[in-house]
């Protein structure tokens, strides 16, 4: 019989990677991915890193958003099988990955978006920052400024890709593309909004926050 004080959080795993090559992070998130589609029963994965600068498309993304010649660019450029349009990383920006199993959560992908929003909405109201959402739109902003961005994908409820927190980083790499597809609205970084924020910081904001809105147990 269940009762509040039986309540046991599901226990998930955090690697912090530091400065990972996409395409390096990229093949540790599938392999993490098949190892639970193959066993259900491991214990979930929060994977939070940087990536040295690279563009990256979802699966249906239009190039219409790139300024450049993709074959041209000296930063690297993938598509991948993520939701949303194009993106761009680099040092400064928070990236999380989780490798969740949806199945032991709630199987219900609106669901799980909101909730990686509401986790960053959190970390921003500790920095007394109003994260917002917009309809229609994923992502959160700051005074009609985004400052994080969110593309994730899902075989078998099993998650991967995740979100990305603009920190500290250069933004120039932005203006040549159309971030996510959205022409009026301008990419920001939470730096502008709160000098002198570090990324270490926010990244343990991070790990308390996503362990609250996720009721589990960070290890």
């Amino acid at each position: 019989m269940y009762t509040a004080t039986s309540f046991k959080p599901r226990r998930c795993i955090l690697q912090k990677l530091g400065i990972t090559p996409y395409e390096a992070a990229w093949e540790i998130q599938r392999s993490l991915v098949k190892q639970r589609l193959d066993d259900p029963s491991l214990e979930d994965t929060l994977l939070l890193l940087e990536h040295p600068p690279v563009y990256t498309l979802g699966t249906g993304s239009s190039t219409k958003f790139i300024k450049f010649d993709p074959k041209q660019s000296e930063i690297p450029v993938y598509r991948t099988e993520r939701g949303g349009e194009v993106t761009y990383h680099c040092p400064g920006q928070l990236v999380g990955y989780p490798i969740l199993n949806l199945r032991y959560y709630q199987q219900d992908l609106h669901w799980y978006l909101r909730q990686l929003e509401e986790v960053i909405i959190q970390v921003l109201k500790h920095y007394q920052l109003t994260g917002e959402r917009i309809p229609g739109l994923t992502g959160v902003w700051v005074n009609n400024c985004k400052v994080a961005a969110i593309g994730i994908k899902v075989k078998r409820w099993v998650t991967m890709h995740g979100f990305s927190i603009n920190v500290c980083p250069e933004l120039q790499g932005f203006q040549n593309i159309i971030p996510c597809g959205i022409e009026d609205k301008p990419v920001g970084s939470l730096q502008q909004f709160t000098p002198g924020i570090s990324l270490e910081e926010i990244e343990a904001k991070v790990i308390e926050i996503f362990s609250k809105v996720f009721e589990i147990e960070l290890i």
